[in-house]
């Protein structure tokens, strides 16, 4: 979405798309095709996210396609673009007749509309576009050019614009007449006769100023400003930590394209932050939560495989020591619960370090101080664990060698599991790769497999 609008502006409602086309109104009850539901009623007095979850809950797509050709044109825009890209919002556009798609393409916001098209297979979208005027046709097209994961993909070209050099009340006439096409906002970028941008002019400080200062005396230099090709996840870093409700996209130069709002990068986020624990968790970015289990097996198979393989690694390790074992049965219970104790450990900082990457604090921190921290967390951690769980086993078997080795074991695997789980997704990320898809593999074998070599090997010194 992008609309520039606060909390007391719902999203989607009164609001212009590119064409500003017609709103309509819901006919009557006995107007209506049969079999459309209850909730129809009252559609006009609800929210489009409301009636997207209601659109997306009807089994039949023909009953989908009749409620939004029975909606007026502008809330049923609206609709389509809160319903997700899994909801087949898309092949319900393309699947209204040529008017009826044509209309709710053009009351969309140009974001909006590029998105949806972006849904669609070339074919589908050459004809929708087709069908659009010259001028949303191009708009569109130029926005279809980005990267959806990047600024571009998410900036609106409309926006509100004035120039340096005029005075505060033709600024204001010129802020009226963009106003009218443009949705709700906030922010009157500055721009000189080039349209490069300058900063930004609050509405209130145009409305107190004498009519003829000029806008260059009341400008403000932009918190920020982001290029075309910004990925998405830094333009959310950079909106949350100025705590920008827009922020500016310029092109070549400086020459202002585009604005994204604060909606969008609300998206962004919660989309990243899906994205990063999916993959946490070992199951791929290509598996949506609304997939089937077919799809689940095919994304989540081939990462269990690799642990299937690096778990079997670190379990050969007992093999080499099946005599000692044998001797010492006890060394079987001691060996995963401090495997177990480490894996979690390794878990705790990875997850604290790649959120730390993920909001850019490992950056503002220097270097490597999430490895320093998480190591002396590991240092006391590992020997308080290990202290309280030498004293059952001691307790248990009566020998104080066993409390030693159970001592040293887990407090070295538990500071090995810190260092892991810090240096891992940090090493990654410097090399350019997914901190978030590959680091848990590497430190719960990394874990485990110090947990049973430091055990065994301690053992064998000092026991038997």
């Amino acid at each position: 979405m992008s609309a520039e609008d606060g909390p007391l502006a719902p999203r989607g409602r009164g609001q212009g798309g590119m064409g500003g086309g017609s709103t309509g109104s819901v006919p009557p009850p006995g107007e209506r095709g049969t079999g459309l539901p209850d909730w129809m009623e009252s559609a006009e007095e609800m929210h489009p996210s409301d009636i997207a979850d209601l659109v997306a809950a009807v089994e039949s797509e023909d009953l989908q396609l009749e409620i939004l050709r029975t909606l007026p044109t502008e809330l049923a825009s609206d609709t389509l673009a809160e319903m997700e890209e899994h909801e087949d919002r898309a092949d319900l556009l393309s699947s209204l007749d040529a008017k009826r798609g044509t209309a709710l393409l053009r009351d969309l916001p140009d974001d909006d509309a590029a998105d949806l098209l972006g849904e669609m297979e070339p074919d589908v979208r050459d004809r929708m576009l087709a069908a659009l005027p010259t001028e949303d046709a191009v708009e569109i097209r130029g926005l279809l050019r980005y990267d959806e994961e990047t600024a571009g993909g998410l900036m609106t070209t409309a926006l509100v614009s004035v120039t340096a050099e005029s005075s505060a009340a033709d600024a204001i006439g010129e802020v009226r007449r963009q106003g009218r096409e443009v949705e709700d906002f906030y922010t009157v970028f500055v721009v000189d006769e080039r349209d490069r941008l300058e900063g930004t002019v609050p509405i209130a400080d145009l409305i107190l100023a004498d009519p003829g200062q000029l806008v260059a005396a009341l400008v403000q230099p932009a918190a920020a400003v982001v290029h075309p090709d910004t990925d998405q996840e830094e333009v959310g870093r950079i909106m949350g930590r100025y705590n920008l409700v827009s922020v500016p996209v310029v092109g070549t130069g400086g020459v202002l394209i585009g604005r994204i709002t604060f909606d969008d990068v609300i998206d962004v986020i919660e989309a990243e932050t899906t994205e990063d624990i999916l993959k946490l968790a070992g199951v791929s970015e290509e598996e949506e939560l609304e997939a089937g289990w077919l799809e689940a097996v095919r994304s989540r198979l081939p990462w269990l495989t690799l642990n299937l393989v690096t778990a079997a690694l670190a379990a050969a390790v007992i093999l080499s020591f099946e005599e000692l074992i044998s001797a010492a049965p006890f060394l079987a219970f001691l060996m995963p619960v401090i495997a177990a104790l480490g894996g979690n450990t390794g878990t705790q900082a990875l997850a604290v370090t790649i959120r730390r990457i993920a909001i850019g604090d490992e950056w503002r921190q220097g270097g490597f101080r999430a490895v320093r921290k998480e190591v002396a967390v590991g240092l006391f951690n590992g020997f308080a664990l290990g202290a309280l769980f030498a004293l059952g086993a001691f307790l248990w078997e009566g020998d104080p060698m066993l409390g030693v080795v159970v001592l040293l074991a887990m407090w070295s695997n538990i500071i090995v599991a810190g260092f892991a789980g810090a240096m891992i997704p940090t090493v990654l990320n410097r090399l350019g790769v997914d901190p978030a898809v590959a680091s848990s593999v590497f430190v719960h074998t990394l874990t485990d497999l110090v947990g049973f070599v430091m055990v065994l090997t301690l053992a064998r010194a000092l026991v038997l």
